[in-house]
């Protein structure tokens, strides 16, 4: 594993809570991003995927932002991505206003641009960002992959300052990593390729079961760095019903993870339509996981 990347080594794609009636819970937010910080996580990306950011208009955006940067004082991340490179570049720079340390921008989903489509895309939200852009490439999502050819591109021009690789071939990531520039950084985004990524270079991940598994997570990067594989692997195998819990066809991500923290007892509510409802059984389950994984029945947080 490379040395932990700028923003460190496992970054949260948190959840947003919402409160009973589906609205926007700010307080919430602040708690859980504490909390968070405080249990194993370098680092925080808001409004993502994981943070039902297509569900978010864009002056809750602005708001989550605010309050979760007041809240933290370890790197923030806005997920700004949209459909278009317009809406792209303003939530960017809106969100570069409002002090997030970089922004993460998902290559724009149902239009499937060409790649160069794409690269015009990230270059026109580098010139009109004040900080760092980091793509999330999951073509499993967006149906267009971003080519390594692109992203080596960006990376040689210092329009991208790395990627969120959830596009499932740690191969092909080791071949970029190998060709990429100095400064450059890949994170995994699939918590279950997460060692497999951090052996080819990789340096950390962003990840969505450090919501109960930050210190675990934590202490398998740490391990990997310092040379103990075995220690990395034994502990990876811990948190395979983690990475197994996360998502699935009945319970898509993020439906798992705001139904851990319930069980938690911290804030979360329900996800907004499209996701959910939240299948019967699940909360049972995330106590279960939460069980096996830290060796102790599970208790709500103070």
């Amino acid at each position: 594993m490379a040395a932990p990347g700028r923003f460190g080594a496992v970054l949260c794609a948190m959840a947003t809570p919402f409160d009973r009636e589906g609205r926007l819970d700010l307080d919430g937010a602040a708690r859980l991003a504490r909390w968070l910080v405080d249990n194993g996580n370098d680092g925080l990306v808001v409004t993502g995927t994981t943070g039902e950011g297509s569900a978010l208009s864009d002056e809750e955006k602005l708001a989550l932002w605010r309050a979760v940067r007041s809240a933290v004082s370890v790197p923030v991340i806005a997920g700004t991505g949209a459909a278009s490179t317009e809406h792209t570049v303003a939530l960017s720079r809106t969100a570069a206003g409002a002090g997030v340390d970089a922004v993460l921008v998902v290559t724009p989903y149902y239009v499937r641009p060409s790649q160069s489509g794409l690269a015009a895309h990230f270059r026109a939200v580098a010139a009109a960002s004040s900080v760092p852009v980091l793509a999330y490439d999951i073509p499993k999502r967006t149906g267009r992959e971003l080519a390594a050819t692109t992203m080596l591109e960006l990376a040689r021009e210092g329009v991208l300052v790395g990627v969120k690789d959830a596009a499932g071939s740690p191969a092909a990531t080791a071949a970029l990593i190998s060709r990429a520039p100095a400064g450059f950084e890949v994170y995994s985004g699939d918590d279950s390729c997460t060692l497999p990524l951090l052996a080819v270079g990789a340096v950390g991940v962003i990840s969505v079961a450090s919501h109960w598994a930050g210190a675990p997570m934590s202490e398998m990067t740490a391990a990997f760095a310092k040379g103990d594989v075995e220690a990395a692997a034994a502990l990876n195998a811990r948190l395979v019903p983690s990475w197994e819990y996360e998502t699935s066809e009945e319970a898509p991500n993020p439906v798992p993870t705001k139904a851990m923290l319930r069980v938690l007892g911290l804030p979360a509510g329900e996800c907004r339509p499209p996701m959910g409802p939240t299948p019967p059984g699940l909360e049972d389950r995330a106590a279960q996981v939460w069980s096996q994984l830290h060796g102790r029945p599970v208790a709500p947080v103070a």
